[in-house]
């Protein structure tokens, strides 16, 4: 309930985590879907068995946009509209990964975020935070033969979202993932360094893991910056095995 307060949130966190560690709850690596903190899960995750699709009764080849057709400037958030976006410059990148560290080559890569004072261009988002009439928050890519991707956009704000009282999610860029077929599409949320939200967060703290927690977090790669222009994050995504990237439902919004 948006009235209820965040000390109350923190409780509930703290005490998963307690019995987590007595008796883990979750063996998969994957959060929970039905995490209480997150109020709005309990209303939306799955109560029943997956509905199995045969793949031959509809075609479902292809993502939702073509990878040929992925211009190498979409990747360039700051350049999209007249002006110079508001904000902190900077560059996110790194590669994505199977289980075994070998890379996924021409993956689509999708990107979306708030701006620098934490709004998204979005009808559904009406907190009193500025709108950028140059940063819409979008952008794509196509992984490399190495798997590497690069993104060059601004730092994006903390903004609030009304689980609890006084909720704020700490900074973030989604990551949408595309393989050859729209059922092979993952989401996940890359975070910053030093955040102060992180513990005060349902959504990050619904991956109980720590270990996972972690690898959800950019590293500040100074040799990665562009000199006077912007500072840089490196991020690598993996897909499957016991290191794999969390990743959430295509239903999760915030």
């Amino acid at each position: 309930m948006p009235d209820e307060p965040q000390s109350k949130l923190t409780a509930e966190i703290e005490e998963i985590a307690r019995q987590d560690a007595i008796s883990p709850s979750n063996t998969t690596g994957h959060p929970r879907r039905d995490y209480p903190p997150y109020r709005s899960s309990i209303l939306r995750h799955p109560t029943h068995e997956l509905v199995r699709v045969d793949p031959e009764e509809i075609e479902r080849r292809s993502p939702a946009f073509g990878h040929t057709d992925v211009d190498p400037l979409e990747s360039n958030l700051t350049i999209q509209h007249s002006g110079e976006p508001l904000g902190e410059r900077i560059t996110v990148g790194g590669r994505v990964l199977d289980g075994e560290g070998r890379p996924v080559r021409h993956q689509l890569i999708e990107i979306w975020q708030a701006n620098s004072a934490g709004r998204y261009v979005h009808k559904r988002d009406q907190h009193p935070a500025p709108l950028d009439p140059n940063f819409t928050g979008v952008g794509r890519a196509i992984t490399g033969e190495d798997g590497s991707y690069r993104f060059t956009t601004i730092k994006p704000g903390p903004y609030p979202w009304r689980n609890h009282l006084n909720a704020w999610r700490p900074a973030h860029i989604h990551f949408s993932l595309f393989g050859t077929a729209f059922t092979q599409r993952l989401i996940t949320q890359m975070y910053f360094p030093g955040d102060p939200l992180f513990s005060l967060d349902p959504i990050y703290q619904s991956v109980t893991d720590p270990a996972a927690r972690e690898r959800l977090i950019g590293a500040y790669d100074h040799e990665a910056n562009v000199p006077e222009f912007s500072m840089a994050y490196s991020w690598d995504i993996v897909l499957t095995g016991p290191k794999s990237t969390w990743m959430e439902s295509e239903h999760d919004h915030d």
